[in-house]
């Protein structure tokens, strides 16, 4: 998967500044249950899983 930065924003229906914005982001990032809910849903329709928890191990990974 090679998205840009824009491909996220469009897939998820949020502005490319908001996705800008989480890329600086050091750790979990906070903001509008609705915009974090929208891109990971997005990425995770792309094949992305999210594993473990933010304080446990946290990751993703492309599902098989």
């Amino acid at each position: 998967m090679k998205w840009s930065a824009q491909d996220l924003a469009d897939s998820a229906g949020v502005g490319i500044a908001t996705v800008r914005r989480f890329e600086t982001i050091d750790g979990v990032p906070t903001g509008q249950v609705r915009v974090l809910s929208a891109i990971q849903l997005a990425l995770e329709e792309a094949g992305v899983e999210f594993i473990g928890a933010p304080d446990d191990r946290p990751g993703v990974r492309f599902k098989k």
